[in-house]
């Protein structure tokens, strides 16, 4: 079963989708990739976060986030749904540490060791980081965005999120 609920931030609400084995995802309105993979039109909204474990996890994490508190590894599984490529991307994401940024260059690179048939292009890196269907858990705002000047909603709200972890 899918779980759907709106996390009301300071930056925006952001929605999150679970089932009962892991977070699915974590969207801000009018983000690029919203829903990801999922027509979230079709999906209802719960009426409690504690409907769903995952979805109270997923709240009570960004709430600590956004108090500035700076989080360890994520103790809730993430389950983002996209291509082995892709996971392999989010998956060096989530080593960037809190309050760090790196640039696309050197995620590309991070990316390439992990691959066992040749490396990804950097836009092909590029596309997942814009892709990330987990906003803020897979910290994808951490990479820095002069390759990616495009993308004018997201850089506002990367800088925004970079300023909490700044604080």
């Amino acid at each position: 079963m899918l779980y759907k609920y709106p996390y009301q931030s300071e930056l925006g609400t952001i929605t999150i989708l679970a089932n009962d084995h892991g977070l699915l995802g974590a969207w801000f309105d009018n983000q690029t990739n919203y829903g990801g993979t999922f027509d979230l039109s079709k999906v209802a909204q719960i009426s409690n976060k504690q409907e769903s474990t995952m979805i109270t996890k997923a709240f009570d994490w960004l709430d600590n986030y956004f108090q500035g508190n700076q989080l360890g590894k994520v103790d809730f599984p993430l389950m983002p749904q996209g291509t082995a490529f892709q996971q392999d991307v989010w998956t060096e994401i989530q080593k960037i540490p809190y309050g760090q940024t790196v640039s696309l260059q050197e995620l590309d690179d991070r990316v390439a060791a992990r691959q066992t048939k040749g490396k990804g292009s950097l836009h092909a890196v590029a596309g997942a980081v814009i892709g990330n269907p987990i906003a803020i858990i897979i910290p994808s705002h951490r990479i820095r965005r002069s390759e990616l000047e495009e993308l004018t909603e997201e850089n506002r709200i990367t800088k925004s999120i970079m300023k909490i972890e700044q604080k």
